[in-house]
């Protein structure tokens, strides 16, 4: 009888013990559920708070490209010239750039992401360098910095927007250039642009070049530009700047016309496509676009 009543003790002690295992696994895998659920709501939240890059129903430069995640532009005035190409109207995403014969630009999707929403006349002289100083004039035009608006043709003589808009003409001919007195003063848009395609004839990136300032690639800011002058030569634009506020790691939007003339855009960039169309200051000794590869050493800037 003893022996009947220590079994059936030894025997409900060891179904109890079942039971209380079963129950903590069921609370274990119940906590690890619990446990893989909220990583999930909390991945799923910190993507949410991850802005796309491209926003296709932006119409300007700074609503259309966002900064990657983790990275805030750079501070810019409302009036100043930074913000002013943050907010160069772009054309609809998807749209090409035009050749100013109206024809398309082959490379829709290898060499740029956007375009600006820009004329550029119908002549071929919109290229590379003019489409750097055409930026930079428009600004200065708009803003009636009129006396900061002077380009040097190749030849080395400066042409100043202030004497055109007063009424006087440039007589070329030969290497011989001078100033001639032709009518009243008038500064329309319309004088303005022919003003702009008398620099886009005469002036180009060896003359460019030739007028900015070196800039160490650590100091690049907006506004600046990537410049080879020379036949063939090439210009691109630094067109607005992002940092990391915690490494202090720039990343650069580049924008650029070719030739023949055609239509500003923005560059994408093939060497970090997580990134594009951002690129990143530590690209090296040689920063490599879609169409041209410059050297570190070539970042320039305006004298102001």
């Amino acid at each position: 009888m003893i022996h009947s009543i220590l079994e059936f003790n030894l025997l409900s002690m060891k179904y109890y013990s079942v039971f209380i295992v079963t129950i903590l696994l069921f609370a274990c895998k119940e906590n690890t559920a619990q446990t893989d659920s909220q990583v999930a709501d909390v991945a799923q939240e910190e993507e949410a708070l991850q802005v796309p890059i491209i926003d296709p129903n932006g119409t300007t430069l700074e609503t259309r490209i966002n900064p990657p995640s983790g990275y805030e532009r750079v501070p810019a005035e409302p009036s100043s010239y930074e913000q002013y190409l943050r907010d160069l109207k772009l054309k609809e995403h998807g749209e090409p750039a035009l050749m100013y014969d109206g024809t398309p630009k082959n490379g829709q999707d290898y060499v740029f992401i956007a375009v600006v929403d820009q004329e550029i006349g119908t002549r071929d002289l919109h290229q590379c360098a003019d489409a750097v100083m055409r930026i930079r004039a428009e600004y200065l035009w708009q803003t009636k910095q009129y006396d900061k608006i002077h380009f040097n043709f190749t030849n080395g003589f400066r042409c100043d927007y202030t004497k055109w808009m007063n009424g006087q003409r440039v007589s070329i001919k030969g290497n011989k250039t001078t100033w001639y007195n032709a009518g009243g003063p008038s500064n329309t848009y319309k004088d303005f642009w022919k003003y702009m395609e008398l620099i886009f004839n005469y002036a180009g990136t060896l003359s460019l070049s030739k007028e900015l300032l070196p800039k160490d690639v650590k100091d690049l800011a907006i506004g600046d530009v990537f410049i080879r002058g020379g036949s063939p030569g090439h210009a691109i634009l630094v067109i607005d700047v992002a940092i990391d506020p915690e490494t202090g790691e720039k990343l650069f939007l580049l924008a650029q016309s070719y030739m023949p003339a055609q239509q500003t855009q923005i560059l994408v960039n093939h060497n970090k496509p997580i990134i594009s169309p951002w690129y990143s200051e530590d690209f090296g000794s040689m920063l490599n676009t879609p169409e041209w590869t410059f050297e570190s050493s070539q970042l320039m800037t305006f004298e102001d």
